[in-house]
């Protein structure tokens, strides 16, 4: 539980950084230099002003200064993040959903924290990036109707490099770092234990260029109008980050929500069908579904099936 704690403040403090991050790119402004201010009266803002979540409820969601309303998304995105560091720890850790717990830690304990913490630290550390620019994109894209590139792009690289640094990391020391074999350290999106130079899998660079492919043809079949390039760039985020089959749990959740929500604005009037509506964000919904319940929900369809 303290670690829970701990993991849940930690994701509060990001997410006040998260929010500073999304004001300021849209204003053209360095997100490192400077400090923060009110984006109604300019004032800089004293430390006890940026207390994450607390200072929203303290100051009644106004402004110290001018008086004038904060956004709600300040703690919505605050909460948000905590919340999903939480999960991710959680699920990842303490549900031996982490590539380290498969390995052979222990998953109802932190026995892995003894034995391999800077591993852990950075898997988690990678999550926990991944997770902060899905929050992003999900709030830049439903503010401003766009997926930046200066978002995307650089969490693409650490994307690739992660994967093929993970997987060289494993194959050198992850066997006899816990005493298992390195073929039980990951598994193909099948469940089948990969073996010798198959755990250097295309899987997800696959499933990248595939999601990737399939928004270009889109692009190219409505000249535009459907989706946009920053959805493709998403897409092959998205692909390096889940796989397959995982990709195509979180597109099928994706364009399902958003056909819902899209024909429900419609028949309130808040929407008709030459209007624009975000797609980013039912994208990053059906990324964290498909890394939540991805496995349980593919593993019961192909049983289903078989």
């Amino acid at each position: 539980m303290f670690y829970l704690i701990f993991v849940f403040l930690f994701g509060l403090i990001i997410g006040s950084f998260l929010n500073a991050v999304i004001y300021r790119l849209e204003a053209g402004k360095s997100v490192f230099r400077g400090r923060s201010f009110c984006p109604k009266c300019k004032h800089i803002l004293s430390w006890y002003d940026l207390a994450p979540l607390f200072s929203f409820i303290l100051l009644k969601g106004k402004c110290r200064y001018c008086r004038q309303k904060i956004s709600i998304q300040y703690p919505l995105v605050e909460l948000a993040t905590g919340i999903l560091f939480s999960a991710i720890f959680h699920f990842f850790v303490f549900n031996g959903q982490s590539i380290f717990s498969l390995a052979g830690g222990s998953a109802g304990g932190l026995t892995i924290f003894n034995e391999f913490p800077i591993a852990l630290i950075f898997d988690l550390s990678y999550w926990f990036y991944i997770a902060s620019v899905l929050i992003i994109i999900f709030v830049y894209d439903l503010k401003y109707y766009i997926i930046p590139d200066r978002i995307v792009l650089p969490a693409i690289a650490v994307s690739l490099i992660w994967n093929l640094t993970f997987e060289i990391y494993l194959f050198a020391y992850g066997g006899s770092a816990v005493g298992g074999e390195i073929k039980n350290l990951k598994l193909s999106p099948f469940g089948r234990p990969l073996e010798g130079w198959e755990i250097i899998d295309i899987n997800y660079l696959l499933a990248a260029f595939g999601a990737a492919g399939f928004f270009f043809l889109l692009i190219i079949l409505s000249r535009g109008r459907w989706m946009g390039f920053g959805d493709v760039k998403f897409a092959f985020l998205m692909g390096l980050v889940l796989g397959f089959p995982n990709i195509l749990l979180a597109l099928f959740t994706a364009f399902t929500s958003g056909a819902i929500i899209g024909v429900g604005l419609m028949l309130f009037k808040k929407k008709n069908l030459k209007s624009q509506i975000q797609f980013g964000p039912f994208l990053v919904g059906g990324t964290i579904f498909s890394l939540f319940f991805g496995k349980i929900i593919i593993n019961w369809y192909l049983n289903f099936l078989l």
